[in-house]
Order: structure tokens, then C-alpha cells, then sequence
């Protein structure tokens, strides 16, 4: 056999198992995403003779509040962005301003960031909601806004009814459970930011008074910008097998091609 033939096996052969294991590689997700948070429900199913766990994630509830250039804000502002979150007031003598100035280099880290390829940073919304509303009016948080010079395109502060914005601090983000000691639930003090995905799901919890925290959570937000939607299926996702099949019987085909034409030639 000529050394021409033998590539042309070999090629034959090699292709498809190379295509096979790219395609699977590029649908199976090699990269770790942030880990999602609060489940919901965990349903255990049986696929092919294997069990697995089905987690449904809890999804943040919507929430109707006003931001500091007085616009009513609810999630519908919000869909198809990631959200980083966090807590204050603006009375607040100790952790508050020290965390807004984090922030502010959090969102101009964003815009810079070349990985991100967006200097507008549009896929992200930055909130930061006030734990002490009755003082924390419109007005009061433009002051603060000013103070820190936060631009509004993709970051509000708001304020709103009290109840609303504990309740969702606590029965829907679970920041007492992250503080991991007593916190006062009349006054929720904490210094986390909360990292939240397009599907309102929590993501991850960073203390915003520590650059390695943050630093991770700048390195998480790019990632989920990576991150495939799960109810849009990659679109030979499940197809991967039968696709393997046809490179092999194509293979068979280019193998008998060859040894054809060898058997033609020496004729």
C-alpha cells in the first residue's frame, strides 16, 4: 500500500473521531461555572439506568421599588442581565461608604475589562438597596449617588417600602443565613454582594470589604457572561452519537474509494 493511501486511511479514521470529541468537549461545558445557590426542589430521576438529581433553583421574586433619579424599577428592567447586589444606607458611618466606593471599582473594573469585550457593560446591573427607606429618599439618594459620582446607566440605588425590601433580603436572598452568627432582622446589616444570573438565581456571595472576594466575583461575573442559557440547547446537542456513526460510515466510504482506485490503476 502507498504512503498516499495509508494517509488517506488515516485521515479517513482520525477525522471524524477528532470532530466527535470537539463537539463533545464544546457541549459538555469544561469550564466551572459559579455554583447556583437556595434550591427549591430536588427531584431524583432515572435516565438510561442512571439516577441524577434534577434541581429546580430558586428564582428571585419581582420587586417594585424607585431608584435615585426617581424611575419605578421592577426585574422587568432587568431581564437578560446579571445583577451584582448589596445593601446600605446612607446615614451609615462605618461599612456603607467603603462598599460603594468598592462597587464603583467594580463597575469600572467591568467597563475596562477586555475579556468582557463590552465597554458599555450592558449585560450587567449593579443595585444597591437602602436598608433604611424611611430616611433614604429619592432625593437623599442622588445626594449619595453624586457624592461617589455612580453612573446611572448601570447602577441604581433604591429605595421603597420597608417590608418589601426585608423581606426579600431575607426570605428570598437568605443573607442572615450567609452572615453565619445572630444579625438583628430589624436592621440587616451586612456587607455581602450578592451575585444574581439572567434567571434571577443566586450565584454567589462575596464580602464586600475584601479584594480577594471581589476579585473572585469580578472573575465569576465574567464567567456567567460565558455561560450557555439552559433552555436553549446547543443545536446538536443529544445528536453527537449519530453524527459519530455518519463520520465512521463515511470513513468506510473514503477506505473502500481508495482501495478502489489502487485496484484500477494497477489494471
Amino acid at each position: 500500500m502507498s504512503k498516499k493511501a495509508l494517509y488517506g486511511i488515516l485521515l479517513a479514521v482520525l477525522l471524524p473521531l477528532v470532530c466527535y470529541f470537539l463537539l463533545k468537549r464544546a457541549t459538555d461545558g469544561a469550564t466551572v461555572m459559579p455554583r447556583h445557590y437556595i434550591p427549591d426542589s430536588v427531584v431524583t430521576k432515572t435516565k438510561n439506568g442512571k439516577q441524577y438529581d434534577d434541581t429546580a433553583w430558586h428564582r428571585l421574586p419581582d420587586v417594585h421599588l424607585t431608584n435615585q433619579l426617581g424611575n419605578k424599577i421592577s426585574w422587568k428592567n432587568l431581564e437578560g442581565k446579571i445583577v451584582v447586589a448589596d445593601f446600605f444606607f446612607t446615614h451609615c458611618p462605618t461599612i456603607c461608604p467603603t462598599m460603594t466606593y468598592n462597587m464603583k471599582r467594580l463597575q469600572e473594573g467591568i467597563k475596562s475589562n477586555e475579556k468582557v469585550g463590552n465597554r458599555d457593560a450592558d449585560f450587567i446591573q449593579l443595585l444597591s438597596f437602602s436598608i433604611d427607606p424611611e430616611r433614604d429618599s429619592v432625593a437623599q439618594l442622588k445626594k449619595w449617588a453624586d457624592r461617589f459620582q455612580i453612573d446611572p446607566q448601570n447602577w441604581w440605588l433604591l429605595t421603597g417600602d420597608r417590608k418589601a425590601i426585608y423581606d426579600f433580603s431575607i426570605n428570598d436572598m437568605k443573607l442572615l443565613a450567609q452572615n453565619g452568627g445572630p444579625v438583628d432582622s430589624d436592621f440587616l446589616h451586612t456587607d455581602f454582594f450578592v451575585l444574581i444570573d439572567k434567571n434571577r438565581s443566586i450565584r454567589g456571595y462575596y464580602h464586600g470589604l475584601d479584594t480577594n472576594a471581589l476579585s473572585r466575583l469580578s472573575e465569576d461575573i465574567v464567567l456567567l457572561t460565558l455561560e450557555k442559557d439552559p433552555k436553549r440547547k446547543f443545536f446538536l446537542a443529544g445528536k453527537l452519537e449519530l453524527i459519530a456513526v455518519v463520520f465512521a460510515i463515511a470513513a468506510i466510504g473514503v477506505i473502500i474509494l481508495i482501495r478502489f482506485l489502487k485496484k484500477e490503476n494497477r489494471a
